[in-house]
């Protein structure tokens, strides 16, 4: 039985991104009905908690605006969308005022007061503002908080998004099919306006880091709706992903940036300092550069016991390093490595999505009353999403979302009814593994993070991306004859693992196309037989949308609205600093 709920605004995810919206909708319009949701516990679930590294925000004398944007564009090789970029690096010293006066965060100070600046790969300055090495949880804290202390602010915790339900129109968004994961039971929230900010979460591969219930599932149902996808071949993988192992869940979860920034070195199998062979900023290289710098070792076989290379921190004084990175410290003593005084095991982690949908400064989509904040959202980022770049974009785009939405509703009154068959058949989609006979998930789910780590991973070539492609297609054809049992349908984690691998296996796809279409090298995007980056002046980015024949990949020319190749927005002394 079908449960009918009604909202003026619906917030899919608990993270930065939802959070800041609902404060911000509920600050401009406060006799709206406002409803969040979240597939875990408030507060307790989503990517932004686990941000360690920090915000990055231009405050500081030497720093400026500028530098920060073009950072930003420069890190990801000239694709990132620049109005949006500028959005983000002009609204985070915005945001961050925002989370230390108003929503009582409190960030790591210099002696003389102001906001202390840590070092992240990647950028011209020191601008990673930070609490410690556990930066998300004070924020995802102070967060909750607040939106606990607004009873206005109605909660659907433990609740799964399905699908997003368009209009009888098919020109907008009605509402949101979900599932009530305590009961079972299945919701239609219809909403005058939705915003989309369910995080991403590359968890397709054998080394992630964020957590099993991320499976892309706001990217999943936006591509169902026939949305564009913008950047999809942009996977973000981390350097330095704990290697503790096959038999730990620790495997994967980030060691973060700032280590390498504050001057760790990177040692393979032999001990040996190997930055050097691959980049002149050495372990202060962009993401991507180490990420392959460390794949290439471990195919050269210079690899650790459990096959990565070590991160080294001792040299730099055990004291100091366990004060600093005390999260990172106490994380790697539980699986039995001294991070201060010792050796560390690593591999490259998928870390981040930097595709997603394709939006507007403003957060609004092509389809009308739907918003999109947070990693669901593309184009900020481009090829390489600087560290310290995902927390403001979370925080920054998700205040804007709450800003907007009030007004949005306020000019296009009135509520949509759904597409009824759409909604049907959304509800039977979900419902289908009750029909097969009852299989292991999680064998399938196995075999889809080693297809896409050996094939659609690191490094790319045609022959890889090929086989991923097909053995996608093997696999999700084996998903759709493997069922789950029938019983009681509250908390049944089975049915949940189904549709966590649909989704994921969905995404996957679109992410070996765009990478096969894309014939060039870029940031995240590494083809070792098309390394060359290509002529940045003619850069394009990738398309994706789901039609009634099929998924259709195109390529769109990127604008350079504010600044193109070969310029800068610094002058010559400033550039020179």
């Amino acid at each position: 039985m079908l449960e009918r709920l009604q909202t003026d605004i619906l917030i899919l995810g608990s993270g930065g991104a939802g959070l800041f919206a609902a404060l911000h909708a509920h600050a401009a319009a406060p006799d709206l009905s406002i409803t969040l949701a979240t597939k875990g516990l408030l507060g307790k679930c989503g990517c932004t908690r686990m941000v360690q590294g920090g915000y990055n925000v231009a405050l500081n004398p030497g720093d400026s605006i500028e530098r920060h944007f073009m950072d930003t564009i420069e890190g990801g090789k000239w694709l990132p969308d620049q109005d949006l970029a500028w959005t983000l690096v002009t609204q985070a010293v915005v945001r961050v005022r925002e989370l230390e006066n108003e929503v009582g965060c409190f960030f790591d100070r210099n002696p003389d007061g102001t906001l202390h600046g840590k070092a992240f790969a990647g950028q011209t300055f020191d601008r990673t503002v930070h609490k410690g090495d556990l930066t998300g949880i004070e924020i995802i804290n102070r967060l909750m908080e607040q939106v606990w202390k607004r009873p206005g602010v109605a909660k659907l915790e433990e609740h799964r998004a399905l699908a997003l339900i368009p209009a009888r129109d098919g020109a907008s968004v009605s509402g949101v099919l979900m599932i009530d994961v305590r009961t079972g039971g299945l919701r239609f929230v219809e909403a005058k306006a939705v915003l989309m900010a369910t995080g991403g979460g590359p968890t397709m591969y054998r080394y992630h880091t964020p957590s099993g219930d991320k499976s892309m599932d706001g990217l999943s149902m936006a591509l169902r709706a026939g949305l564009k996808l913008r950047d999809m071949e942009m996977v973000q993988f981390h350097p330095t992903g704990l290697l503790a192992g096959p038999d730990t869940r620790m495997t994967g979860t980030v060691l973060e940036e700032g280590l390498r920034g504050a001057g760790g070195y990177l040692l393979d199998g032999g001990m040996r300092r190997f930055m050097a062979d691959y980049d002149p900023k050495l372990e202060r290289a962009t993401r991507d550069v180490v990420s392959r710098s460390i794949y290439a070792e471990m195919k050269a076989g210079r690899t650790t016991p459990n096959g990565g290379v070590y991160i080294q921190m001792s040299h730099l004084g055990p004291k100091d390093v366990a004060k600093k990175f005390k999260g990172m410290v106490d994380r790697c003593r539980d699986c039995g490595f001294d991070l201060a005084g010792g050796l560390v095991e690593v591999v490259p982690t998928a870390h981040y999505f930097m595709g997603g949908v394709q939006c507007r400064p403003d957060t609004s989509t092509e389809w009308p009353g739907l918003f999109v904040a947070g990693e669901d959202a593309s184009g900020m980022h481009g090829a390489n999403r600087l560290g310290g770049n995902g927390v403001a974009n979370s925080t920054v785009f998700g205040g804007i979302a709450g800003d907007v939405m009030p007004g949005w509703i306020a000019a296009h009154p009135g509520r949509r009814a759904p597409d009824e068959d759409v909604l049907a058949a959304e509800i039977a989609r979900a419902q289908h593994p009750f029909g097969k006979t009852p299989g292991n998930v999680h064998v399938l789910r196995e075999r889809l993070m080693d297809l896409m780590w050996d094939e659609v991973g690191v490094v790319r070539d045609a022959a890889g991306i090929a086989r991923g492609l097909a053995g996608l297609d093997a696999l999700e054809a084996e998903l759709l004859e493997t069922g789950v049992a029938d019983g009681d349908r509250a908390f049944n984690l089975t049915w949940h693992d189904w549709l966590n691998l649909r989704s994921l296996v969905e995404t996957s796809r679109v992410i070996a196309l765009a990478a096969g279409r894309r014939e060039n090298s870029r940031g995240a995007h590494f083809r070792s037989d098309f390394p060359e980056p290509g002529d940045l002046d003619t850069s394009t980015y990738t398309v994706v949308r789901q039609g009634a024949a099929g998924l259709a990949i195109t390529e769109e020319p990127v604008q350079f609205t504010i600044v193109r190749p070969g310029q800068s927005l610094l002058d010559v002394k400033e550039a020179a600093e």
